[in-house]
């Protein structure tokens, strides 16, 4: 045998032994989808804040029809959580991990959505518990899932329902109340102020009077008549 028809031989027995030490990990990993994501900013989950850094995404394989997702440690040693969630299905898939988040509102961290592993068409949509699950629908305008607990520990009996963004009601502001014009008071009449003399009324007769000369003057003629005497 030649060196070539050695060479030959030799790249065989390892291509096929290395495919049976990749083939079996890249079915686990295929099964149970486990990927590995870095975050450089905190990031909200079910139930908690994870920190920036690194962590790794399984799914367990559960007897249930439910979706469990566990999170651990960047080297997959320490289990971090356990949460709910359900198939969301998308049209195109992707040859590489996608994960989506809702919106949030002013400096809280972003919260997970959803999580695609590379060339599905379905994926992970994670259930929040009902309280935040509103918080979340109302700030994203999207329905977020919910669970009836408030907890965020897995219950596979728990019922999962869609919150719906609620639309906040509109508040008409209150009808600005503007004075109405009265129409001006017309002014009372002054009293008209006669310049025109105004005779008194006579209170008696002059006959009293002339009587009165009479006398006085009898009496003068009476006395002078006597003087003269």
């Amino acid at each position: 045998m030649n060196r070539k028809a050695i060479y030959a031989v030799l790249v065989t027995v390892l291509l096929a032994l290395f495919g049976a030490v990749v083939t079996p990990n890249l079915r686990a990993d295929q099964e149970n989808k486990k990927t590995v994501m870095t975050f450089s900013q905190p990031v909200e989950i079910p139930g908690q804040i994870l920190p920036a850094g690194t962590y790794t995404f399984k799914l367990l394989d559960s007897q249930s029809d439910r979706h469990i997702v566990q999170i651990w440690d960047a080297d997959g040693s320490h289990l971090i959580t356990t949460v709910l969630a359900i198939n969301n299905v998308r049209l195109k898939p992707t040859g590489k991990t996608v994960v989506k988040f809702a919106e949030r509102s002013g400096d809280n961290p972003e919260a997970l959505k959803a999580w695609f592993y590379p060339g599905d068409n379905f994926g992970q949509e994670f259930v929040y518990p009902r309280q935040r699950a509103t918080q979340l629908a109302m700030e994203s305008k999207n329905s977020v899932p919910a669970m009836s607990d408030e907890s965020a520990s897995v219950d596979l009996n728990t019922q999962v329902t869609e919150v719906a963004p609620q639309e906040q009601p509109v508040v008409e502001p209150a009808p600005t109340t503007t004075a109405t014009e009265m129409p001006a008071a017309t002014p009372a009449p002054e009293p008209v102020v006669s310049a025109e003399p105004t005779e008194l009324p006579k209170t008696a007769s002059s006959l009293p009077l002339i009587a009165l000369i009479g006398v006085a003057s009898l009496g003068l003629a009476i006395g002078l008549k006597r003087f003269s005497s």
